[in-house]
């Protein structure tokens, strides 16, 4: 979508010349000599912008700035000015400027700065739209169960409300970490500062230690400006660091002191920041062996893991399935507009038979392309993945207890052995696969044929 600015200047060849010079860059740009007359375009479009001189004749520039702050609040206003004082740029800056720029500027520094400015917007904006929806959604409200794991989980979020300690999230891929993250800030007294998310896994290594603790002008190659790390834009919210186990280990000494003493240092400067941010970690990985292989501190572990929450695979609650399918049929109806579809029974009892290697996230999937491709109201087996029908639970018939009773633990080896046996098989030996065809993770795989001496065969 093109940006639209408003240049406000009662000299006609500074707004012929911005007018240039910013169409250049790909923004729609539109002028006005007077106050009153930015007010009028101000009404009739749709304004991301406005360059505003702080002398003008009739209204001023600080007048003309809170009537367009009047008009449409979210409007980014820069004021230009050749007589600028501390006393009028403060006030600017009262009164909703973004910034004040001093005439005469290079064309490229006001570039820089609208820039800036056009990204702060966006940032905000995003970030009410984020607030109404988590108001909607996180109160538990992505969080969907009434299985007692769930159960469990809600208690303990509740209980984490007016806590600063750290927590350590762990789970399968598409459990559903991040959204317990989330339900933990929306429902704690930092709900009204910023969550923000670092995804460990995917920034490349020689930028993760500016994107957390920002830099200074000039670090390194290609620092051409002072930027704030991801810590500081968390301070008085919470920092999520998914996929902990991915950060290498001399970031992982670095987060430690933060842990302990909650100060960072930007890459480059040499004063150090005091911020206040609560740790949400998360992982889906085993921490113990990392540490075992050495690829994860000790102490960090112990740090990170002062409380821990384990969300569980959606095989251990498919008591949670329902309900879960109910809530995307109408998050996906209520967003193609079609309203909400149903499903059959028969449907449900296949997705209750599935075994979910890809959790939450992957029913998610599932759901969304039924709503999609479904054009009845119904949604059937038809209407699902093949991979899905064909993955029924296995049947199992009721066991007789003899009379002289039996060794359990003997029977129950047999069944897991020859399970096990023909999981490989049919996964040509990859044992990747046949964990999945087995709905268990490849770490739980593994343990059972070295228990059985299988890895040996």
């Amino acid at each position: 979508m093109v940006q639209r600015l408003l240049i406000v200047d009662d000299e006609q060849s500074m707004r012929e010349w911005l007018t240039i010079a910013l169409s250049q860059d790909g923004y729609e740009v539109e002028a006005a000599g007077s106050g009153e007359e930015a007010l009028k375009v101000l009404e009739r479009a749709a304004i991301d912008l406005a360059l505003v001189d702080l002398r003008m004749p009739g209204m001023d520039g600080l007048a003309t700035l809170q009537a367009m702050k009047r008009l449409n609040e979210g409007v980014a206003v820069i004021i230009m000015t050749a007589y600028a004082t501390a006393e009028t740029a403060v006030h600017a800056l009262k009164e909703g400027a973004y910034d004040y720029i001093i005439k005469p500027f290079k064309v490229d520094e006001l570039r820089h700065l609208v820039r800036k400015a056009l990204e702060e917007r966006r940032l905000r904006g995003e970030n009410l739209r984020l607030r109404h929806e988590v108001e909607h959604w996180y109160q538990f409200g992505n969080l969907i169960g009434k299985s007692p794991q769930m159960r469990e989980i809600y208690s303990t979020i509740e209980r984490l409300g007016d806590s600063k300690a750290t927590v350590l999230i762990t789970g399968e891929s598409g459990t559903g970490k991040e959204v317990a993250a989330k339900a933990i800030h929306f429902n704690s007294n930092r709900k009204a500062r910023p969550f923000v998310t670092v995804n460990c896994g995917a920034i490349p290594q020689e930028l993760m230690e500016s994107e957390l603790f920002g830099h200074v002008k000039g670090a390194f190659t290609g620092a051409l400006s002072a930027k704030q790390g991801l810590f500081e834009v968390a301070d008085g919210g919470t920092l999520f660091l998914d996929e902990v186990s991915e950060l290498p280990l001399h970031l992982q000494v670095k987060l430690l002191r933060v842990l302990e003493d909650p100060e960072i240092r930007p890459v480059g400067g040499v004063k150090p920041v005091r911020v206040d941010v609560r740790i949400i970690a998360a992982t889906n990985r085993d921490l113990a062996q990392a540490m075992v292989r050495g690829t994860f501190r000790q102490d960090l572990f112990y740090r990170l893991n002062v409380i821990m929450l384990r969300l569980p695979p959606l095989r251990e609650r498919r008591e949670d399935i329902p309900l879960l399918v109910d809530h995307f049929l109408h998050k996906f109806g209520a967003a193609s507009g079609g309203g909400s579809k149903v499903i059959s029974p028969e449907g449900l009892s296949a997705l209750e038979g599935y075994a979910w290697p890809g959790n939450v996230r992957e029913l998610e999937n599932v759901i969304e392309r039924a709503v999609t491709l479904e054009r009845g109201s119904v949604i059937g087996v038809d209407s699902l993945p093949e991979s899905v029908r064909a993955r029924p639970l296995l049947e199992v018939s009721r066991v007789e207890l003899p009379t002289q009773g039996l060794e359990l633990d003997r029977l129950i080896e047999g069944i897991e052995k020859d399970l096990l046996t023909q999981a490989l098989r049919r996964a040509n030996g990859v044992q990747t696969r046949a964990a999945q065809l087995l709905g268990t993770s490849f770490r739980s795989f593994r343990y059972r044929l070295q228990k059985y001496g299988l890895d040996r065969e």
